[in-house]
């Protein structure tokens, strides 16, 4: 048997993905518009190509020209609404909007001497430029990324307007009309700050990689490598899927994009072999999220972290941070589909449904691109150097054997499918840096953070949970990269205030907002992998984050023992560290599922919890009462057997 067989259409999969990914929802352009839009994408990338190669341009014109194109390409590519999806035809409007964004990414590139020279007074085109960019940036991230985000983005400059009119400590100032528009797209405090300018040169690139990497077919080849690895195993497909997502998030930007690609091929697998609907939908969602946690990639996320952390932090430091707690997660969900698995009795693969794993091995070489990202960061070469290399190693390698080759016209598509997938990175970020701007000018980050704390009561546990509760809400419908910026900004302060280090504040409220995707009840993964699954949305969704609860726990862990992100510490104290979060999540997954090596029984369970929890807190003397518990919970396991055999293929 061949790995596709089972799996869905890509007409399915396309369906999937503009359902619940705004990202994908794109007109099908035929005839002039066609080749307007193709062209536009493959002069974006070669812009994009020509500046990393050549050196970046000043921030405000590589900046207000790489918005310009992404502007430009979205009215072209993305219709106001999804009912005109299937129409080919552009309305006037969006070929009016179209000319607007061209008009506003070469403004500063024309004007740069007259707006430099003038120092903060605008006249009134720069004025209306400036209003136009706010508007259609606002517009496009609507289409490209959906709703959440542009409202967020809306409120913040209401409330950047009308401070005076604020209640009690979000009360501040106020800004008039023109020194918004003045910050927002003459300065590099908005639209054209940070978050746009880590996409204008780093992530470009790695979507750029990430699109010739799909070219050598290394997505399905991470499928097959998965189903090799895991397959035969207890309760097989669900394994390759938490194996291939994993891999997957290093190529994909998006958590829905990683459950229609992966999930097509690894949920029809596991409902085959007994695992009900709503189960299968939520170990997909939940190993697809992940994979937005996984270093090198991180969802484009560590490349803005570097720049949102500072204080000289380098990339490889922020991936090798976020290796252990990925890691962790996985392990997590890997342990609940074991137990899951056991409980219902549900077996691995047989040989003849596996592919041939000589075949499958003789692909191995496929995986040295990314291997060789890792290791160029790792020594010390710039992300963009990295990337470009990464891009070139790529194509080297597809050449070995015919059927990944790459050849001129892969490389054309290449280019264009980089492109297409940027777009809404670049409404993303651009929205974001309106949301910083208005943070930055109001002061608003710090009074949110000391409004949390009062309410905390200055305590770290509570500010924690707190905290927690609004990254999730922050990054409900949120792309990865402007998901970050958003909870970074808002809801880290709270925690560096009561000294907690930036990189582990980074990391919890990244982790809380990225698990969004799969947290009810706006849980657009669990919701795709429903899609696909045929199962009940809700019910998929509240699976997901059921089999995903490590990602609740693991950032308290590395907050309250930054060890656990191999800061300051010893090799001996980390691996007792991971040694007691996988003993603490083992027992957690038993008490949940409610099976370990026989079903467990109601007081086991609670032990299992009890054991698990007071393992994954790091302290000593918890450490030693929650081992007792575990060494207690085996031990029972093996002296009072139930005689419940599990039914195989029986929902649970």
């Amino acid at each position: 048997m061949t790995t596709n067989e089972g799996s869905l259409s890509q007409e399915r999969q396309q369906e999937l993905l503009e359902k619940y990914d705004p990202e994908a929802a794109t007109r099908k352009l035929k005839g002039i518009f066609g080749w307007i839009v193709f062209f536009g994408l493959l002069a974006f990338s070669l812009f994009q190509l020509y500046t990393a190669i050549f050196g970046v341009y000043t921030a405000q014109i590589q900046r207000s020209v790489h918005l310009g194109f992404a502007l430009a390409l979205i009215f072209l590519l993305f219709p106001a609404r999804k009912k005109n999806l299937k129409k080919s035809k552009i309305a006037w409007y969006d070929i009016l909007l179209a000319v607007i964004g061209v008009a506003v990414g070469a403004y500063w590139p024309l004007m740069i001497d007259e707006l430099v020279n003038r120092v903060g007074r605008l006249t009134d085109v720069d004025f209306y430029m400036g209003l136009a960019a706010i508007l259609l940036v606002l517009e496009a991230t609507r289409r490209t990324v959906g709703l959440p985000i542009t409202i967020i983005a809306s409120v913040f400059m209401v409330y950047a307007l009308y401070g005076p009119y604020m209640p009690g400590f979000l009360a501040h100032r106020g800004l008039d009309l023109e020194t918004l528009v003045q910050t927002m797209f003459y300065t590099t405090e908005g639209i054209l700050g940070t978050p746009l300018g880590v996409s204008s040169t780093f992530i470009f690139l790695f979507l750029l990689f990430g699109a010739f990497l799909v070219k050598t077919g290394v997505g399905q080849y991470f499928n097959d490598l998965a189903v090799s690895l895991a397959g035969k195993r207890v309760g097989g497909p669900a394994k390759v899927a938490i194996f291939s997502s994993a891999l997957q998030g290093t190529i994909s930007g998006s958590s829905v994009a990683n459950v229609v690609t992966s999930g097509s091929f690894t949920i029809p697998m596991m409902k085959k072999l007994g695992y009900r609907k709503e189960f299968a939908g939520g170990v997909e969602a939940a190993a697809s999220t992940g994979g937005q946690l996984m270093p090198p990639i991180m969802g484009a996320a560590a490349f803005l972290m570097v720049e949102f952390i500072g204080g000289g932090i380098t990339y490889w430091e922020i991936a090798k941070a976020a290796t252990i707690p990925a890691l962790l997660y996985f392990t997590g969900i890997w342990i609940m589909v074991h137990f899951e698995a056991k409980r219902v009795g549900l077996r691995g693969m047989t040989d003849e449904e596996l592919p041939d794993r000589k075949e499958v091995l003789k692909k191995i070489y496929l995986l040295l691109p990314i291997l060789a990202v890792i290791l160029l960061m790792v020594s010390g070469m710039s992300i963009m150097r990295a990337a470009l290399w990464s891009i070139l190693i790529t194509i080297l390698v597809s050449m070995i054997r015919k059927d990944t080759r790459i050849g001129f016209k892969d490389m054309i598509d290449a280019l264009v499918d980089g492109a297409r997938t940027a777009l809404s990175v670049a409404a993303a970020t651009a929205a974001a840096g309106i949301i910083v701007g208005v943070v930055t000018k109001t002061g608003l980050g710090l009074k949110l953070a000391n409004g949390l704390l009062d309410l905390a009561g200055g305590v770290l546990i509570p500010t924690l949970m707190l905290t927690m509760v609004a990254a999730i809400v922050l990054g409900m419908g949120s792309p990865t990269t402007a998901n970050y910026v958003i909870t970074s900004t808002i809801a880290a302060p709270a925690i560096i205030l009561l000294g907690v280090p930036d990189l582990s504040a980074h990391l919890f409220v990244f982790y809380f907002g990225i698990i969004a995707d799969i947290t009810p009840p706006v849980a657009l993964a669990a919701f795709a992998a429903a899609g696909v699954s045929g199962g009940e949305p809700l019910r998929t969704g509240v699976n997901s984050a059921k089999l995903a609860i490590a990602a609740f726990i693991i950032p308290y862990m590395f907050v309250l023992s930054p060890e656990l992100l191999m800061i300051d510490t010893t090799w001996y104290y980390l691996i007792w560290v991971v040694f007691t979060a996988i003993s603490g999540m083992t027992a957690i997954g038993a008490g949940i599922i409610g099976f370990w090596f026989r079903k467990l029984y109601a007081y086991e369970r609670v032990i299992g919890l009890v054991a698990g929890i007071m393992l994954i807190y790091p302290e000593g003397m918890t450490d030693i009462i929650g081992l007792g518990l575990f060494i207690l919970l085996l031990a029972l396991q093996f002296m009072f057997k139930r005689n419940e055999p599990a039914q195989p293929g029986t929902a649970s």
